[in-house]
């Protein structure tokens, strides 16, 4: 076996951890090196993208180390995040995010039955998209998955929380559920186009 190259190494494992970071105890386990080996292998990666000028950086939060973008690419990152999502979001999938909003947590096939046709495909987009995903499993025949929002959702609606979603009235049928998610999307498309 060749020489082991520590920082590549890190530099991985802090990419695969993403936004949970990870924990000097937790690389020097995983490395099988004293945790000041793994502090100075940290910061060999540091200097590296400090003098290869870089895109990305080590930033240590809460007791944890992180990939994290430069503050001087901010305007850049500001334009890709103000770039509405909804653009490449067909009218499926649209319909499809309003009703896991309105009635998480929801299967597959309860989606399928407000839509009347199959969901599969939105479904997949919008976990791509991470707007939604898996947040349990139905307790019924089959455990089928229930979908909930993520909280990238509310931050690209401009949400706090869900209770800030615009309240449907206690009875309403299917047709009123779509109606709802049309009116819903508008207004996000118009705070979209305002904010740009």
């Amino acid at each position: 076996m060749g020489i082991i190259n520590w920082t590549a190494i890190v530099e991985s494992l802090l990419f695969a951890a993403g936004d949970e970071g990870l924990s000097l105890k937790q690389i020097s386990a995983v490395l099988e090196v004293e945790e000041s080996m793994a502090e100075q292998i940290i910061q060999e990666l540091l200097d590296d993208y400090e003098n290869e000028n870089r895109g990305i950086t080590i930033v240590q939060f809460a007791g944890t180390y992180q990939l994290a973008t430069k503050k001087e690419n901010a305007s850049y990152l500001r334009k890709l995040v103000e770039v509405p999502s909804s653009s490449s979001l067909s009218q499926a999938a649209l319909e499809t995010l309003a009703i896991v909003a309105y009635k998480q947590p929801i299967t597959r096939v309860e989606i399928e039955e407000i839509r009347g046709v199959k969901s599969e495909r939105p479904l997949h987009t919008l976990i791509g998209k991470v707007l939604i995903k898996e947040v349990g499993r139905f307790e019924g025949t089959g455990r089928a998955y229930l979908y909930g929002t993520t909280k990238e959702f509310l931050e690209c609606f401009g949400l706090k929380n869900l209770d800030e979603l615009p309240p449907l009235p206690e009875k309403f049928d299917d047709d009123f559920v779509q109606e709802e998610a049309d009116l819903f999307f508008e207004k996000f498309q118009e705070t979209m186009s305002s904010n740009g």
